[in-house]
């Protein structure tokens, strides 16, 4: 996409002010500059964004849509300016940070790595340890933040949550097994076969929801806490898992391939992000980590294989 940020502003003022003739005494360019500008929005995004009038423009429904992203990016802008106007490299402090031995090797290091660039010197604690718990220690304000699934969160009402991305379940199969020229694959058939479930941050509990849709008891060979040894048993042919799309990778540390496959009647998705307290003004140092890390939010994680959400 070739968008850029001026473009968006020349978006919002012509959104705003209702024409393009209003626009630029705003802007100070040319109507020649705002015409180009919006119509490569339009055609990064591929749809319509204003319907043209003789004596004005109006919103189409997408384009009340994307006015609604661009003033989050103009937000998100302001903030960065703010940030980093006020020298983020001398800013002082600390952040304790809670994180699932399931996102600590997954999202925290790229994370914890933006955030190091833009404050260095903030000193940063970090909290291992199951999400309810995590929970608890937010709610006490003992954590500024915490990365973790905020789809299961009990304390919703009293955090603020920010997703970061939004995963599917499939089944993972070894790549010679039967259940891989299925285009979907059946619960009841799946709970025949010999399974390797994984068993942290409560992602066997959601399994264990698709045996009880199902009505069946599934054959469990293993439940294990490491992500990798589900990747070499099911690709060594020891059975099968089922787990959320951000955890899949076509081939195990051996170099053994693993197959995916949909499930006829899909579990819920499962919303990875941060969460924090409730409150009417976040905590300085909590709002230095946004600062630094909301950029990410809708860029690409190496780790995930997927854009974020």
């Amino acid at each position: 996409m070739s968008t850029s940020f001026k473009s968006i502003r020349y978006f919002i003022a012509v959104a705003e002010s209702g024409s393009i003739s209003a626009a630029i005494q705003e802007l100070g360019v040319s109507q020649s500059v705002v015409s180009a500008a919006i119509a490569q929005i339009e055609a990064d995004l591929g749809t319509l964004l204003f319907e043209r009038r003789a004596r004005g423009m109006s919103l189409t429904h997408a384009g009340h849509q994307f006015l609604r992203h661009a003033h989050q990016i103009e937000v998100a802008m302001r903030n960065a300016r703010d940030a980093l106007a006020s020298r983020p490299h001398t800013v002082t402090g600390s952040l304790n940070i809670g994180v699932t031995s399931l996102m600590v090797g997954y999202y925290l290091p790229f994370l914890l790595d933006r955030f190091r660039r833009v404050f260095p010197r903030i000193q940063v604690q970090i909290t291992e340890d199951r999400r309810d718990y995590l929970e608890h220690l937010l709610v006490s304000g003992e954590l500024d933040v915490a990365l973790i699934v905020v789809s299961q969160l009990q304390n919703y009402r009293a955090l603020e949550t920010e997703t970061i991305l939004r995963s599917g379940w499939r089944v993972w199969c070894p790549v010679n097994h039967r259940l891989v020229s299925e285009e979907r694959i059946q619960a009841a058939e799946l709970a025949q076969q010999s399974l390797i479930l994984l068993q942290v941050d409560e992602l066997g509990d959601a399994t264990t929801a698709l045996w009880n849709a199902g009505g069946a008891d599934p054959n469990v060979l293993i439940r294990t806490s490491s992500v990798e040894a589900v990747r070499s048993l099911v690709a060594t042919g020891a059975g099968c898992s089922v787990l959320p799309d951000m955890l899949y990778r076509p081939w195990s540390l051996e170099g053994d391939r693993i197959e995916a496959r949909p499930l006829v009647q899909p579990l819920p998705p499962l919303d990875v992000g941060l969460a924090w307290r409730k409150g009417a003004v976040l905590p300085e140092s909590l709002s230095n980590f946004l600062t630094a890390v909301r950029p990410t939010l809708d860029g690409y994680l190496p780790a995930t294989g997927g854009h974020l959400r």
